[in-house]
């Protein structure tokens, strides 16, 4: 995997893919031609940016494509429609097909010192309602909601303060502008074409009516009052939800709109008539109309692929279905495509050592408990069970595909050795047990280990079931409850979570360039360390600062890494950060690459056959690039 090398001390442009072809004419949608011939809306010729990114789906490798269409797919709670936000991944900047970093809703940007980024947006480029999208749309966010204390009360995201001090940005027109810090900051533009991003910008000309500066007085009490909100803030606090996607009202940049209001049973996208991409023979993309996004219970997801009721589906799905879905191909019209999983683990434990109960956080803050927990499961058992034998028994580390990969530290406390993980139990004080054989605490409590599960992943529950077999033979219990994703991670996030079971992390194919978050306490989402995590992000307003050597030390690292200029030198840090990670077992890993499988509709065009199924970097199907996916008649 490869990634651009921005951080050198002269100028680094990065530079989208050629402009407009010679004789490049765009094409108006047959979708839209109604709603334009009644003048409604502006012609495409107007629509467009006067520079839009023009993609070469030949030197991709794709076929270009017709409009048309719409697909169908299947989520398993409302809240999922973010989920749009992800695939459609529009973005300042992207991966692209080779991970590399490339400008996409930005023509370019300008990279000095590795702390000054000038950003060039594409002129008469415009949000999904028509309105120009300009240098004040970030203007706005930086000055009027990352600064204000009433709408961010812990100040800006720290991804924009480096060594204390905020960037400073300077507008020069509507579509230039720059940010620095006095030092550099190599986390940012790999943070703006993340899964999830930190918006940088909001559409400014919708959210001022919510905004005390800008809003009418009068008409802004009156919404306050219509919303039910204690204040202004909170009105636009809930108003301004660009990764929630949940407000047909708000403005995007995304392939499609959502038109949908908050429910719990569908959601409709159209396609956004000002998006910026089009194919070299003068069509908009995206090339499909829209989406038609179903709410089901995860268990019914694979059967309704089989009758036919998805026309593109990952999400949800797990090796274990792969039989059923096989069998379902000829009646559901859809073809299984056998990707991988991106992560480190497939599934991961987390001894959480910000738990609040003293006993148990102790023991989780010892090594050699985490590691006889380890050495205590049987991988082998869950890979056969689970996976037909085609994952592998690893611990968490850096998959093949990454330059850091290393079989020692996949081999890391990852062989069954119950003897073993007895005898280092017993060294920790743990060798007495109850009538049941589960060993006893100092205090007399029995080692009994609740792990949490936001219980969408049969995988998940099936494996637990081997490892808790396997524990029984080192003495320890456990116990599995499966409750809702934000309950576990809220739980977490106040150490009321003993152990979390996730997947591994998200990047298992780092190279130097990427930031090594999910090896460091930065960070409230890693279940190993949530509390620490808090404190990184607010800078102190929150959590607690790191503990232990060993965090302190992955802290440390992790700010070398911020530091570094050179490539050499990050790779250094990652290869540190990583032995101490292999060493110390923060998070137990069962399996890796497990196999993913993908049902995709016979008549969708350009969807892969081999791909990674990834959050970060990746964004699941975003680096696949949705818009470019068509339905042949």
């Amino acid at each position: 995997m490869k990634r651009l090398h921005m951080w050198a001390a002269c100028l680094a442009l990065l530079t989208a893919m050629a402009g407009p072809a010679l004789g490049f004419s765009p094409k108006e949608s047959t979708a839209l031609s109604g709603v334009v011939a009644a003048g409604n809306l502006p012609p495409v010729a107007e629509r467009a940016p006067s520079e839009p990114l023009v993609v070469d789906l030949a030197a991709k490798g794709r076929e270009a494509g017709v409009q048309g269409g719409v697909l169908r797919t299947i989520f398993t709670r409302a809240k999922d429609i973010r989920y749009m936000v992800v695939y459609g991944y529009a973005r300042l900047v992207g991966y692209d097909a080779d991970y590399e970093l490339v400008p996409d809703i930005l023509r370019a940007v300008e990279v000095e010192e590795g702390r000054r980024f000038t950003m060039h947006l594409r002129e008469g480029h415009k949000w999904s309602d028509g309105a120009p999208f300009t240098t004040e749309d970030f203007r706005y966010w930086w000055e009027d909601v990352a600064n204000n204390p009433l709408l961010a009360p812990s100040g800006p995201p720290e991804l924009m303060v480096v060594d204390g001090v905020p960037a400073t940005l300077t507008v020069v027109d509507e579509t230039t502008m720059t940010w620095e810090w006095p030092a550099p900051n190599p986390r940012f533009l790999p943070a703006l074409a993340q899964a999830r991003p930190p918006f940088i910008y909001r559409p400014a000309h919708y959210m001022k009516a919510f905004h005390e500066t800008y809003a009418d007085t009068d008409a802004l009490a009156a919404q306050i009052r219509e919303a039910r909100a204690r204040n202004w803030a909170q009105l636009h606090n809930k108003t301004d939800q660009m990764y929630k996607f949940d407000n047909p009202a708000l403005p995007t940049l995304q392939p499609w709109m959502n038109t949908s209001d908050k429910n719990g049973q569908r959601y409709v996208l159209a396609r956004n008539p000002y998006y910026h991409r089009f194919d070299q023979n003068g069509v908009q993309l995206p090339y499909i109309d829209g989406v038609d996004v179903a709410i089901a219970a995860g268990g019914l997801v694979a059967s309704k692929v089989t009758l036919g009721e998805s026309d593109l589906q990952v999400r949800s799905l797990g090796f274990s279905d792969a039989p059923v879905l096989k069998k379902g191909e000829k009646t559901g019209g859809y073809d299984v495509r056998v990707w991988s999983n991106g992560a480190a683990a497939e599934i991961a434990l987390y001894p959480n050592l910000n738990y609040t109960d003293p006993g148990f956080r102790a023991l989780f803050r010892e090594a050699d408990f985490r590691r006889a927990l380890s050495l205590g499961i049987d991988r082998k058992a869950i890979n056969k069970s689970l996976y037909y034998g085609l994952a592998k028994e690893r611990a968490m580390a850096p998959l093949e595909q990454s330059p850091f990969f290393n079989q020692d530290w996949a081999d890391a406390w990852a062989a069954h050795d119950p003897d073993r993980a007895n005898d280092m139990l017993d060294a920790l004080g743990l060798d007495k047990r109850d009538g049941d054989g589960v060993r006893l605490l100092p205090d007399g409590r029995r080692l009994e280990i609740v792990v949490e599960s936001a219980g969408e992943r049969g995988a998940e529950s099936d494996a637990l079931e081997l490892v808790a077999e396997a524990w029984r033979d080192i003495g320890v219990r456990l116990i599995y409850r499966p409750v809702d994703r934000d309950i576990l991670r809220n739980a977490a996030y106040r150490g009321e979570a003993m152990m979390p079971v996730w997947f591994g992390w998200n990047n298992g194919i780092p190279t130097a360039d990427a930031p090594p978050r999910e090896l460091a306490p930065v960070d409230q989402a890693n279940f190993s360390w949530p509390m620490w995590g808090q404190h990184f992000q607010t800078q102190g307003a929150a959590g607690q600062p790191p503990e232990t050597a060993e965090a302190q030390r992955l802290l440390a690292l992790f700010n070398d890494w911020n530091a570094a200029t050179e490539t050499a030198d990050r790779a250094a840090v990652w290869r540190k950060m990583l032995a101490i990670h292999a060493d110390q077992v923060f998070g137990i890993g069962l399996v890796s690459g497990a196999p993913q499988p993908a049902a995709v509709s016979k008549r969708l065009r350009n969807v892969p056959a081999k791909a990674i199924w990834a959050w970060d970097p990746g964004a699941h199907l975003g680096v696949h690039r949705m818009d470019e996916f068509w339905f042949a008649e």
